[in-house]
């Protein structure tokens, strides 16, 4: 699949940033702006989201095969990967089935485990945004107004909401593919496959106030992954980055700039 991105620098290594669930490269822009000093920066749009095509088959192993079509199309034989969430752990797959093609990598509030549990973090989510009745919606307040009995947290609604835009003839319509991207959830939630572990250095960076990365995940993520290394940011949740963004970038930025990673001297 022929992914959406946005390439923001052409100078230096190239970097891949991958957005996570309901999430698009707009998301990251202050990132990848900031990051575009230093690297050849690509925002990319995952398959269902963003200007990306939509697709009915949505797992960790087709998105990364997307990914891995973008850097052959881009002739980029290695890059650095930072990844968020659901972005994180299609990086993790990306890196387990092709480490050859992958530099440094860095993992936001993401680890390698199946999240478990009869209901996701995500299903009332899912909920208010399917019961949004676009044929009859005249404005994003409403909207925003009727996604509030699902959603309390007011920027995370904005940043779902993010995802309705005004279709051609004027009515709203989602971006996302919804109705691929629900039934698909139970595998988003799914580790990444593994034949072997990943043998180069990884930087994971968790919010401390998310639960997304627990002292239970430690043995399976450096089962996959022994040189990991993980960062936590005090006072932020699982959108660390956008809570802290300053930190956000310091943690990745100096992990991104360490040299020497396959000079054999």
């Amino acid at each position: 699949m022929k992914l959406n991105f946005k390439q923001y620098s052409d100078r230096g290594e190239p970097l891949l940033v991958i957005h996570g669930l309901f999430g698009s490269l707009q998301n990251w822009a202050w990132h990848c702006k900031k990051l575009a000093e230093d690297f050849a920066v690509f925002g990319l749009d995952l398959r269902n989201h963003g200007a990306s095509p939509h697709d009915s088959t949505m797992n960790y192993q087709v998105m990364a095969a997307d990914v891995l079509e973008f850097m052959d199309d881009h002739q980029i034989a290695r890059a650095h990967i930072l990844g968020h969430s659901m972005g994180g752990k299609t990086a993790m797959q990306l890196a387990l089935m092709a480490p050859e093609r992958v530099d440094a990598l860095v993992i936001a509030d993401v680890a390698p485990v199946q999240y478990g549990g009869e209901r996701g973090e995500h299903d009332e989510i899912f909920e208010g945004l399917c019961a949004l009745d676009l044929a009859t919606l005249s404005s994003r307040n409403e909207a925003d107004a009727q996604l509030a009995q699902w959603v309390d947290d007011d920027v995370v609604r904005q940043f779902l909401l993010s995802n309705l835009v005004r279709g051609s003839d004027g009515s709203f319509v989602w971006r996302i593919n919804l109705p691929v991207l629900r039934a698909s959830y139970p595998r988003l939630r799914e580790a990444p496959i593994a034949t072997k572990p990943y043998p180069e250095e990884v930087l994971f960076i968790r919010g401390d106030l998310s639960d997304y990365i627990l002292p239970e995940h430690k043995d399976e993520l450096l089962r996959l992954f022994p040189k990991a290394r993980v960062k936590t940011i005090a006072g932020t949740g699982h959108w660390l980055h956008a809570e802290k963004p300053e930190t956000f970038y310091r943690l990745v930025h100096a992990h991104l700039t360490q040299r020497n990673r396959h000079d054999p001297s």
